[in-house]
């Protein structure tokens, strides 16, 4: 499959003022596998449409209305390939009162209402890095989007343009939400929501090292068997439905857990379906056993990286490409 990009060039090495020094693309594991192009579309619109003809897929990574202006919109591209699958990836969608205004992640997560819930009650919300946005409610949706186009492409046999906004993905991963939020278990408040730490056996406790533990134990015989860990009786623990006293047995679990190392709880529950599991680093990560055993992190090219995911029974994926070390000349490409 041929995949033409629209998108600002890089630049090595390139860092903004605050200090974050962004990775040179011989280094961006995101560019692994793929070749880059250095193409001028303000000054050579020409040569992208030239792509676009042999393309199956372009993406359009510039702010709406900025390719219209350039000559290689989506009516200029079907003009010379009437089934090519144009997409359309921004934050805040193609129209809309913000459309044309800058953002990142940590923007389309607050106007989508899901940051409110993330992080303490007493402190502000704290942005998950830029995965949710970013790459689940933008790359992944855009991706399915692309699959699909693709797909209804070998019926009809014309392409379309998709429009993937980061918030419209937001919303969509956040259909859960709504739906608790319709029936009143979800309020407009942090910590007050079983899934956002407002339940004591769903969120994180320090160990005695400092370090912390993961609790997700949510139905019952996963409750009991975190009881059965920590070494609690159930007459000696509320009633894990008993909202009024989650306090008490957030301070029980509390206790609990700071007094052995997050190494040693982990050993304690290891084998069991208390769905309770150590927080680890991401060093710590790649050397873990069943991540290691699934070769979910790699190591290719000298670099860990994840390994392509998901995973075919048929066709799996072929050995891991490295970042381009240069571009691509256009008579190279081979289209």
């Amino acid at each position: 499959m041929a995949i033409a990009s629209a998108a600002e060039p890089g630049e090595a090495g390139r860092h903004h003022k605050t200090g974050l020094r962004m990775p040179a693309e011989d280094r961006d594991l995101l560019h692994r596998g793929k070749r880059i192009v250095d193409l001028d579309i303000k000054a050579q619109p020409g040569l992208l449409l030239e792509l676009a003809t042999k393309a199956d897929v372009l993406l359009d990574c510039f702010r709406p209305g900025t390719c219209e202006r350039l000559g290689i919109g989506p009516d200029d591209c079907a003009s010379v390939n009437p089934r090519l699958i144009y997409a359309r990836i921004t934050g805040w969608g193609q129209d809309g009162p913000l459309a044309t205004t800058a953002g990142h992640d940590i923007n389309y997560l607050s106007q989508t209402g899901a940051m409110s819930s993330l992080g303490y009650r007493d402190r502000p919300p704290m942005p998950p890095l830029n995965l949710v946005a970013d790459f689940g409610g933008g790359s992944m949706l855009v991706l399915l989007g692309i699959v699909a186009a693709l797909y209804e492409r070998e019926r009809s046999g014309r392409g379309q343009v998709i429009d993937a906004a980061m918030v419209d993905g937001v919303s969509v991963l956040a259909q859960m939400m709504w739906t608790m939020k319709s029936t009143g278990a979800l309020r407009d408040e942090r910590e007050s929501f079983l899934l956002d730490g407002g339940a004591p056996f769903y969120g994180c406790y320090e160990t005695a090292d400092g370090k912390y533990m993961a609790v997700g134990a949510i139905e019952p015989q996963f409750f009991a068997a975190l009881l059965a860990g920590l070494g609690l009786a159930a007459d000696e623990v509320p009633r894990q439905s008993d909202v009024a006293e989650f306090p008490r047995m957030r301070e029980l679990f509390t206790e609990k857990f700071a007094s052995r190392t997050r190494d040693e709880w982990a050993k304690v529950f290891a084998g069991t379906d208390a769905c309770v599991t150590p927080v680890l680093t991401w060093h710590e990560a790649a050397n873990d056993a069943h991540l290691t055993r699934r070769s979910t992190v790699i190591t290719a090219h000298g670099v860990q990286q994840a390994a392509p995911a998901p995973r075919f029974s048929r066709t799996a994926a072929g050995p891991v490409g490295a970042p381009p070390a240069r571009t691509t000349a256009l008579d190279e490409i081979g289209w």
